[in-house]
């Protein structure tokens, strides 16, 4: 592990789903596993969605032409490729998806990787998405809630009947059941030009989720957060104690961090203003466009914070 353990440090293969630089995915991967970074982050999109002719769509980095592999069948290839690191979904659209498939999958994947697979999920923003899997953009918040006391019964209990308003099943099980009791279940939140939640995602997150990993981001030329991503911090955290909830110990904070190019200090002075905010996990993300420069800056924020 990296560091003193006060703080896990993630990272991600995003850039590879522009590249689509499949040995060197492989190569940043085990090369991460092997520096000792705690999680490895990776996309979720079934399809991708021919941006010029949707006109209409909110604008999205990701498209037809990017690389996306199935996420839950890419982590099952590495759980034979990476010893400690942990495979997390990053982020799942999970109402896109039916509930049972994903329990099914998630707890395979931990089953095969002995415990490490971490489930984020969101809610998506893409209606052509949306539509080619089968289900509408409007229900995706009632749908998650739904899902996720769901699917942690499925991987927790022997036989499930369960009658809802999107998931309806009688006297079913999972079985090999997931290594972990259940799976942790973070939600993503807001979208990277509007990070900061809505109230009810807020809420959402304060109630069900293990853990949130909004897309908030130290400003350039300063140390931390702004006022408004505080404000959410504490917002959640207060919501949280209102359901009854301990953050401190119940509601894991992950925020990304971008050192590259930045001196050690600070990178440093950055994770120390980060984790008095509560965020005992941090996402490095790098501005490499090859795998080279992908794992070149990787090696150089594990000197950093080694």
């Amino acid at each position: 592990m990296l560091g003193d353990g006060s703080v896990k440090f993630a990272v991600n293969v995003n850039e590879f789903t522009h590249n689509a630089d499949w040995n060197g995915m492989m190569e940043f991967i085990t090369t991460a596993d092997r520096l000792g970074f705690d999680k490895m982050r990776f996309v979720d999109h079934v399809v991708g969605v021919v941006a010029e002719k949707h006109p209409e769509m909110d604008q999205t980095p990701y498209t037809h032409v990017s690389a996306h592999h199935e996420v839950f069948t890419l982590m099952a290839y590495l759980a034979a490729l990476t010893k400690d690191i942990k495979l997390v979904t990053g982020v799942l659209n999970l109402p896109q998806r039916q509930t049972a498939l994903v329990a099914k999958q998630a707890a395979e994947v931990d089953f095969l990787s002995g415990g490490r697979v971490l489930l984020a999920c969101g809610l998506g923003y893409n209606s052509v998405e949306y539509e080619a899997m089968g289900w509408s953009l409007k229900d995706r918040a009632k749908r998650v809630d739904e899902q996720i006391p769901l699917l942690r019964r499925l991987w927790t209990e022997d036989a499930v009947t369960h009658e809802g308003v999107f998931d309806t099943m009688h006297d079913v099980g999972i079985n090999p059941k997931p290594r972990q009791q259940p799976i942790p279940i973070w939600l993503g939140a807001g979208r990277t030009d509007n990070p900061v939640p809505p109230e009810a995602a807020e809420k959402r997150i304060a109630r069900i989720a293990d853990g949130w990993c909004p897309l908030f981001a130290v400003p350039k030329g300063e140390r931390t957060l702004n006022d408004e991503a505080i404000a959410s911090i504490k917002r959640v955290n207060q919501y949280a104690r209102e359901f009854g909830r301990n953050p401190e110990k119940e509601l894991a904070l992950e925020i990304g961090i971008h050192p590259s190019g930045k001196p050690k200090q600070q990178v440093l002075d950055e994770i120390k203003a980060l984790r008095e905010l509560g965020a005992a996990h941090l996402h490095a993300r790098f501005t490499g466009k090859s795998a080279r420069e992908q794992i070149d800056e990787m090696k150089r924020f594990a000197d950093f914070v080694s």
